[in-house]
């Protein structure tokens, strides 16, 4: 029976991200209940037994970053995030390293994107495999870090949106208002280039549009100094981080779900959206042409007229294809924990 190492140190903070990608991983480990392999989970003290009393739990320290941990008993140590400081030390341990984005790339410039990257090529130099959550994501570091022969893997992510059926409307959006609304969700920065939606607003008064999110930033108060500068601000709702009740009911009510980002590493969101069937609308940068595929509508620009002109056709075309909801539906179903898991272990039995 193989040893895995499973390195979970982000679950510091379950609601980050990274939190959230260990914790689909490992409920849906303790779904598939693996017989041939056995997992430790190293992870902060207060996740113990988090998934289960299957598995082994070992309490994660800052101090095995200086003294590590003996990974000789280990065949497999996968650590699920790229800036990993808890790697095996020794070479028969099999390393796989789980790289999410390099968006550090277009965050620093200079000697600091430089000095990210050695440190990055160090892990990758010591793993055996490498799992990537895009194709975009793979081309990215295919095209950054050298490689050599260590074999890259595509799994990605699964749609982690809740089902609750008895969800209520948020307050800002009475069930009975009657009003449209699109609907997106992320952090409210620069990157998910929120602004260029505003037109949609100012072509269509009665047209209102909801970002959630943490609205704390520069970036989201620019966005509400333009609604108002253009007269949109009652159209206009930024309700800061929602609940998944208050998420559920905004996704399956709303008119279209839009997402202009820059850059997305894999592109939650928009599985969440299809797999309820509604009409989404995106950037057709980085990774969201390949998590939207044929059944989603692109903006190849962000001029407010192409804005309102892909829009406009793509909610028509929407409208009139009765089929278009169900492919929606049926093209997000390939996105699942499930399948992620599964792909995760099969790895380990091989690698």
């Amino acid at each position: 029976m193989k040893r895995v190492f499973l390195e979970m140190e982000k679950l510091k903070n379950p609601n980050s991200g990274l939190g959230q990608f260990c914790i689909n991983i490992g409920e849906h480990f303790q779904l598939l209940d693996p017989k041939n392999l056995q997992l430790d989970f190293y992870l902060p003290a207060f996740q113990k037994d988090v998934f289960g009393n299957k598995f082994n739990y070992i309490k994660q320290t800052a101090i095995h970053k200086f003294l590590p941990i003996d990974s000789s008993i280990y065949d497999v140590w996968h650590c699920l995030q790229q800036d990993s400081h808890y790697l095996p030390n020794n070479k028969n341990t099999k390393l796989i390293l789980t790289i999410h984005d390099l968006n550090f790339l277009e965050k620093y410039k200079g000697s600091k994107q430089k000095r990210k990257l050695i440190s990055l090529q160090k892990r990758v130099n010591k793993a055996s495999a490498i799992t990537v959550i895009s194709k975009f994501t793979e081309a990215i570091v295919r095209e950054n870090l050298q490689l050599n022969d260590t074999p890259v893997h595509v799994i990605y992510n699964g749609n982690s949106l809740k089902i609750m059926e008895n969800a209520s409307a948020p307050d800002f959006i009475p069930a009975h208002s009657g009003i449209e609304y699109l609907f997106s969700i992320g952090i409210i920065s620069a990157k998910k280039n929120f602004h260029t939606l505003i037109p949609l607003l100012q072509n269509n008064k009665q047209l209102h549009l909801v970002i959630a999110g943490d609205n704390t930033s520069d970036y989201a108060k620019q966005i509400i100094t333009t609604s108002k500068k253009t007269g949109v601000d009652k159209q206009l709702h930024l309700p800061g981080t929602i609940n998944d009740s208050e998420k559920y009911w905004l996704y399956k009510n709303c008119k279209a779900f839009v997402f202009p980002s820059l850059s997305e590493g894999f592109g939650l969101p928009v599985v969440e959206a299809m797999s309820l069937g509604k009409p989404v609308f995106l950037s057709n940068l980085t990774s969201l042409p390949e998590i939207g595929g044929k059944e989603a509508y692109y903006w190849n620009n962000f001029e407010p007229q192409h804005i309102i002109e892909v829009y406009e056709k793509g909610i028509k075309d929407f409208s009139s294809d009765k089929e278009k909801p169900k492919r929606s539906i049926e093209w997000a179903k390939q996105f699942s924990w499930e399948n992620a898991a599964q792909a995760y272990l099969n790895l380990y039995e091989n690698v």
